[in-house]
């Protein structure tokens, strides 16, 4: 059996090394971009953006059967930290249904910035069976989104709602949709150049000469006035208008934490969560909050 991840949640379907010889079956364009590492083992050049999108291709055909590809210079998620967030609002959610995991679509959940990629809302409902209303404020990104709903067959689960507010997170929805949960994976930096010095630092500390950002990303996916603490800020000033029982959000950085928990701390009646999460070299966490006792 293939070394387990401890970083990864136990649900997690790649928290055992890949192998690679059944995602190249199941992604073929994958096997081009192969490489033996100095210790000896098989792996992708994770500097190479289309080397990270054959991967991500072949784990979501291989491992669930999702059909997916992503044209241009959209965000390219790393599926197996994307399938942890899933899990781990699967967890909360469980703590209300007597302690079971939640599955099918009355279980609705809100993704904010659904982005072209549609990850969370396609993973969700392949794992949980859950329906999903997708915010989004770019067109292009959302009509990428629908065809990938269309061609998974989902268009019964999976509904996009085209945010024309960028200033804000939830208005313009139903005032009579209510959410189990509503997940973000907000633009981390304040501009393009800290991203790019963000990105110029990881490959310092793997040895790796590239200033490539290796899993792509537009303007609006990858930064904003204020970066990760605005956005999240927003969210939270505009929470207790909306039917929620958890809001959640990745937190990329560390140092944004007491700048989000300050702000958490003006609202009364709420319940504060902060969750770990681990992928090889990246560490990041959710922050969840919720007004129900």
């Amino acid at each position: 059996m293939p070394p387990h991840k401890p970083e990864l949640h136990p649900r997690n379907r790649n928290n055992s090394l890949y192998d690679f010889k059944q995602l190249v079956a199941a992604c073929p364009d994958l096997a081009k971009y192969l490489i033996i590492t100095p210790s000896g083992t098989e792996s992708v050049n994770f500097s190479n953006p289309n080397a990270i999108k054959a991967l991500n291709k072949a784990i979501l055909k291989f491992y669930y059967n999702i059909h997916w590809d992503l044209p241009g210079d959209y965000l390219c998620p790393p599926i197996p930290g994307r399938a942890d967030y899933l899990h781990y609002i699967a967890d909360l959610l469980s703590e209300s249904h007597m302690n079971l995991i939640p599955r099918g679509q009355k279980i609705t959940v809100l993704d904010i910035g659904v982005g072209g990629n549609c990850i969370y809302p396609l993973l969700g409902v392949r794992e949980y069976g859950w329906s999903y209303v997708g915010t989004e404020i770019d067109p292009e990104a959302i009509s990428i989104a629908k065809n990938l709903i269309k061609q998974n067959e989902m268009t019964s689960s999976i509904e996009i709602f085209h945010q024309k507010s960028p200033d804000y997170i939830f208005k313009g929805l139903s005032k009579d949709l209510h959410f189990d949960a509503c997940m973000c994976n907000p633009p981390f930096h304040a501009s393009q150049a800290e991203a790019m010095a963000g990105t110029k630092r990881k490959w310092k500390n793997l040895k790796i000469k590239s200033n490539q950002l290796n899993f792509g990303g537009r303007e609006n996916e990858l930064w904003c006035p204020g970066g990760e603490v605005a956005f999240v800020t927003r969210m939270i000033e505009e929470s207790p208008n909306v039917k929620c029982k958890w809001f959640t959000t990745l937190v990329s950085k560390e140092a944004s934490l007491p700048g989000i928990y300050k702000e958490l701390s003006k609202l009364k009646g709420i319940e504060v969560r902060t969750i770990s999460m681990g992928q090889g070299q990246k560490k990041s966490r959710i922050v969840a909050w919720t007004f129900l006792d």
